[in-house]
């Protein structure tokens, strides 16, 4: 047994890389024309449909409630910031929603995902697609967290935030056949320094997903989009939580980051999801890496180190650290206002 399995581990590898490279042109091709049918032929009609959006606030949950407004979609916008939502309904029914809710809530907790599902029931007799983007990021070593209190934060709003959502909703998408769709990111395989705890629960959200997907088979589709830098308000150069329904701006990030911009990412989203597609990938040649990471792990490794480690210097991000915050400017943190640099570096992140 254990030299059929040296064999194996010999022989499968390498003969998987030679079968993939000749059969992928012959892949392409079949991908290709199924795009075109289900683009051209199959894709769903969105007309008088409910689609439910968790996170719509700001970012890719604002963009894709757009989206699904110029398809004469029924909205039910769902966030922290209530007021933040008013606004963005009436741009929704501008560009063509038939009807949009908006509710606060938060969906870390079951009983408020229970409010809202009820309350589109109620309101609307279905659901048709359930859109989770709420997400929150972090940008800093995990050693250097002194304060492991914001670590359960990170993972509810990036896991459970999704999970309960979909507990409550999945019986009413069975009866329609609806479609869950995801906001996943690249960061569930691909390392990436400073984001830890967000990519461990990525890595969770995106299996938890690949498995009900088989659990609920045919009856709900289930569409994972994965991206990389995009450019929301958490990648324009700003870390967020919320408190409340009111949304507290943290910190200026040390290093700019750029990417494609987040409007092209919900389309493709929201097209991708009437296709029926099971993956939306932006951008997609981070494919590539994925290979580089099961068949060459040290090459992705060292290259990722020269690509990121910038001569040696460890920059960070104080934030949510449970370290004192080395400012000098004034800013406004949950707990009260800040006014010196004193009670800056006094000040730790308070996380609710």
């Amino acid at each position: 047994m254990d030299l059929m399995t040296a064999a194996l581990n010999f022989v499968v590898p390498p003969a998987s890389l030679v079968m993939l490279t000749f059969a992928w042109p012959t892949l392409t091709f079949i991908n290709t024309c199924e795009w075109i049918y289900n683009t051209f032929f199959t894709s769903e009609d969105m007309e008088n449909k409910v689609v439910v959006i968790t996170g719509a606030s700001s970012g890719i949950g604002e963009q894709i409630s757009y989206e699904y407004a110029k398809r004469r979609a029924n909205l039910v916008l769902i966030a922290r910031r209530e007021n933040r939502l008013r606004g963005i309904s009436e741009n929704a029914r501008r560009l063509g929603a038939r009807h949009v809710l908006i509710m606060a809530a938060d969906v870390v907790k079951e009983d408020d995902c229970r409010r809202f599902i009820n309350e589109t029931i109620n309101y609307f007799g279905r659901v048709d697609h359930l859109v989770n983007t709420a997400s929150l990021g972090h940008t800093f070593y995990f050693e250097e967290a002194t304060d492991s209190s914001v670590f359960p934060i990170l993972m509810d709003i990036n896991f459970w935030g999704n999970v309960y959502p979909t507990y409550v909703a999945l019986p009413y998408l069975r009866q329609n056949s609806g479609r869950i769709i995801v906001n996943a990111s690249v960061e569930n395989w691909l390392p990436l320094p400073r984001m830890s705890l967000y990519s461990a629960a990525k890595s969770a959200l995106v299996n938890f997903y690949e498995t009900l997907r088989f659990e609920v088979k045919d009856d709900v589709g289930i569409t994972v989009a994965t991206h990389g830098w995009i450019g929301t308000e958490m990648t324009r150069g700003k870390f967020m939580v919320e408190e409340g329904a009111e949304m507290q701006w943290k910190e200026e990030r040390e290093v700019h980051v750029s990417g494609g911009p987040v409007e092209e990412f919900a389309k493709l989203i929201v097209s991708g999801a009437c296709r029926g597609d099971p993956y939306v990938k932006y951008p997609s040649w981070y494919d590539i890496f994925f290979l580089y990471r099961v068949f060459a792990p040290k090459v992705l490794y060292w290259t990722f180190r020269f690509l990121l480690i910038n001569g040696g210097e460890r920059r960070t991000s104080f934030i949510g650290t449970g370290r004192p915050l080395l400012e000098t400017s004034p800013r406004r943190l949950i707990g009260g206002p800040v006014t010196t640099s004193q009670s800056l570096q006094q000040q730790q992140l308070k996380l609710e």
